[in-house]
C-alpha cells in the first residue's frame, strides 16, 4: 500500500515514532484500519498486537470508521457549573443521537471527554482540531444546523480564514484571558538573538549555575529544583541527551500552559534551547496534548522561524559544536502521560504506562538516554532568568519558593483566566483579586491537589512550603454540591488510571464506591474511616503520581469539610455495613451457583 509506505518513509520506519505514524494513518482514513496493520507491523518490526496495544490505550485513536462529525463535549466540574447539562441535552436533541451512539446516518457522533484545557470558557467542545467555547443551547442548535447543511467545522471556528500557523487562527477559537501580568511572564521582549548569543558565549556550567542559583523549581507540580535536575542530567557519561517539554496539560482546571504556548511561545522554545546548551543535549521534543492540536501548526511556524534565525540546527546562535533542534510530538489523550516516565513511554510509541523508578529520566529517559523533562512554564521562566539574572528572580517570592507563577483560575469568580502571582501571596488575597463570589471551597492544583476552606484557610500562603499549587485554582461557592464535585474528581481518576498497578486500579474504584454510598445515604462512619485508611494505602503504594494523588479529593475534602459528610451518614447496627444488602447478596450467590452448576453439567 503506497500510502502506508509514504507515511513510514516520512519517519524512516522508526518504531519509536509510532504515535506520529498512527496519527498520519488516522488523518488519512479517519481511523486506523485493520488492513494497514500487517504492513505497519512488518516495516516497524512489531507485531500487530503491539500496535493495537498502543493505539487502544489512547482516548482519541479510533479503530472503526467515525461519523462525519465526531463531537467531543468536555465533561468537567466547571462546565457543570456553567450549563453543561443544558448543552448536553441540546446536542442530543439537535443531532438526533445519544452520547456514545452515533446516529444512523453516520453524520454525528457524540462523546464526552475530560478537561480540554478551557475551564475559563466552558462549556466547550472539540470537532477534530476545532474548538467551540462558551456554548449555550442556542449556540449548539445553530452549530449543528450549519453542520447538517454542509458547513465545514474549520470555517465555522475560523470565519475570517486565518492561516492555521498564525496567532490570529488560535485566537479566533480560544481566548487567552490574561487577567494580570507580572514581571516574569508574557513580556515578549523580542531580544532572543542577543540572549542566545550571550548564553552560548559562556560555558554551559554558567547556564547551569545561573538556573540553580535562581531557585527555580519545576512548575508541573512536583516542585523539584530545576538547576539540580539539569546538573544531574549533564553529569552522565552518555553524550546523547534530550530535553523534553511536558505540554500534556491534562489536570482538570489547568490551562496556563495553553496560554503560554499561545501568547509567548518563543519564551518556552528559547528556554528549551538554553536547557539543551546547559545539559549538552542535541534534541528537544515538545509533547503536546492532542486537545491542543490547534496549536501545532502555529508552534511549528515558530520553530521554522527559529531555524531561519539560526537559533536551531547546526552552530546554534553561531556557537560551533552546539547542535540542537526541536520537534513536536502530539499525544492522543491520556492524563497519565503527565507523569514524566509515562510521557517518555508515549514518546517511544508505547502505552503511557509509568516506569518504575529508579532509574530516573535524568539517567535513562527517552530511548534510554539522559533526559530532562520540564514543564512549559519552567522553560518560559528559564528564558527570563537568563535575561535578568538569578538575583532578580529571587527578589520575588519567598526564600523557599522563588519568583512568580501562573494561576489558572476558574469557577465562581468574576474574572476567570490567567493570573501571574508572586509566591507567598495568601489565598484570601488571590480570591479578592479574581473577584471570587461567596467563596466556600477552593480546589488548589486540580483534583490531584488539595480542597481547602476559603474562610478557615484564607491566610495560608500560595507557596511550596505551605499551599503548593501546580497552577490551577477552582472556586466553589456555598450553593455547590461538594460531594458531587468530589465524586466527579474520583471518577476521573478511575477512568484515567493506566491500570498497571493494583492499588490505583482497584483502590480508586473502591473509593468511588465509598463516595457513592455517602451520596446515597447508606454510608456509616466505618465507611469514612475505611476510605481514609485505603486512601493512604493507595497513595503510598501506587506506582506513579496518579495513584499518589487520586485519593486526595475525598481525603482533603473530608478533612476540611466534615460537616458535609456527617449529615449523610447512618447508624451502624451490628457487624454489617448499612450499605450491605444481605438478601441481594444471597440472591446473587444462588444465581452464580446455579450458573456454575449448569456449566459444569454441560461440560
Amino acid at each position: 500500500m503506497r500510502e502506508i509506505d509514504d507515511i513510514l518513509e516520512r519517519y524512516q520506519a522508526d518504531r519509536s515514532r509510532l504515535m506520529d505514524i498512527l496519527w498520519d494513518v488516522q488523518n488519512r482514513w479517519g481511523y486506523i484500519p485493520a488492513d494497514v496493520l500487517p504492513a505497519l507491523a512488518q516495516r516497524l518490526n512489531l507485531s500487530e498486537p503491539d500496535i493495537k496495544e498502543t493505539y487502544s490505550f489512547y482516548h482519541f485513536f479510533r479503530d472503526t470508521p467515525p461519523p462525519k462529525y465526531p463531537i467531543y463535549l468536555a465533561d468537567t466540574v466547571i462546565a457543570r457549573l456553567r450549563g453543561y447539562q443544558a448543552v448536553y441535552d441540546a446536542l442530543e436533541q439537535a443531532t438526533g443521537c445519544r452520547f456514545g451512539q452515533p446516529d444512523a446516518s453516520g453524520t454525528f457522533g457524540l462523546e464526552t471527554t475530560p478537561c480540554i484545557g478551557l475551564s475559563d470558557q466552558e462549556p466547550a467542545l472539540l470537532i477534530g482540531e476545532q474548538v467551540f467555547t462558551g456554548l449555550t443551547p442556542d449556540k449548539v442548535r445553530d452549530l449543528v444546523a450549519q453542520l447538517r447543511a454542509g458547513a465545514d467545522p474549520a470555517a465555522l471556528a475560523n470565519p475570517q480564514g486565518h492561516g492555521k500557523d498564525t496567532l490570529a487562527y488560535v485566537r479566533a477559537m480560544v481566548q487567552s484571558n490574561i487577567r494580570s501580568r507580572g514581571p516574569v511572564f508574557f513580556q515578549n521582549r523580542n531580544a532572543y538573538a542577543q540572549l542566545l548569543e550571550k548564553v552560548v558565549s559562556l560555558p554551559p556550567e554558567v547556564a547551569l549555575q545561573t538556573v540553580f542559583d535562581s531557585g527555580l523549581k519545576g512548575r508541573g507540580g512536583a516542585g523539584f529544583t530545576t538547576g539540580l535536575k539539569w546538573r544531574m542530567c549533564a553529569a552522565n557519561q552518555e553524550k546523547t541527551r534530550y530535553v523534553v517539554c511536558n505540554a500534556d496539560e491534562g489536570e482538570p482546571g489547568t490551562f496556563k500552559d495553553r496560554v503560554l504556548l499561545t501568547e509567548s511561545p518563543l519564551d518556552v522554545l528559547i528556554g528549551m534551547v538554553i536547557a539543551g546548551y546547559a545539559i549538552g543535549a542535541q534534541q528537544g521534543i515538545i509533547y503536546l496534548r492532542s486537545e491542543y492540536a490547534y496549536l501545532k501548526a502555529y508552534l511549528q511556524a515558530q520553530i521554522e522561524h527559529m531555524r531561519a534565525q539560526g537559533w536551531l540546527g547546526q552552530a546554534v546562535a553561531g556557537k560551533a559544536g552546539f547542535q540542537f533542534d526541536l520537534r513536536i510530538q502530539l499525544g492522543a489523550g491520556a492524563y497519565v502521560c503527565g507523569d514524566e516516565t509515562a510521557l517518555i513511554e508515549s514518546l517511544e510509541g508505547k502505552r503511557g504506562t509509568p516506569r518504575v523508578k529508579p532509574p530516573y529520566p535524568v539517567n535513562a529517559g527517552y530511548l534510554g538516554k539522559p533526559t530532562s523533562v520540564n514543564n512549559v512554564e519552567t522553560f518560559a521562566a528559564v528564558t527570563r532568568i537568563m535575561e535578568e539574572g538569578p538575583r532578580w528572580f529571587r527578589s520575588y517570592g519567598t526564600p523557599d519558593s522563588a519568583g512568580t507563577r501562573l494561576l489558572s483560575v476558574s469557577g465562581d469568580c468574576d474574572a476567570p483566566g490567567i493570573y501571574e502571582i508572586e509566591w507567598g501571596i495568601t489565598l484570601k488575597q488571590v480570591l479578592e483579586r479574581v473577584g471570587a463570589r461567596d467563596p466556600w471551597a477552593v480546589q488548589v492544583s486540580g483534583p490531584s491537589g488539595e480542597c481547602v476552606a476559603a474562610d478557615r484557610d484564607g491566610q495560608r500562603k500560595i507557596a511550596l512550603e505551605d499551599l503548593p499549587c501546580n497552577g490551577s485554582l477552582m472556586i466553589f461557592n456555598r450553593t455547590r454540591n461538594l460531594l458531587g464535585i468530589v465524586r466527579h474528581f474520583t471518577a476521573f481518576f478511575v477512568a484515567e488510571s493506566c491500570g498497571i498497578c493494583v492499588p490505583c486500579r482497584s483502590g480508586n474504584i473502591d473509593l468511588l464506591k465509598k463516595i457513592d454510598r455517602v451520596i446515597a445515604g447508606t454510608a456509616c462512619q466505618q465507611d469514612l474511616d475505611s476510605a481514609m485508611a485505603w486512601g493512604n494505602t493507595v497513595r503510598k503504594t501506587s506506582r506513579c503520581g496518579l495513584g499518589g494523588t487520586s485519593p486526595k479529593p475525598i481525603m482533603t475534602s473530608l478533612a476540611r469539610f466534615p460537616e458535609v459528610y456527617q449529615p449523610k451518614l447512618v447508624r451502624q447496627d451490628g457487624p454489617l455495613l448499612p450499605s450491605f444488602d444481605l438478601e441481594e447478596s444471597r440472591r446473587g450467590y444462588l444465581e452464580a451457583l446455579a450458573t456454575f452448576n449448569q456449566r459444569s453439567q454441560t461440560s
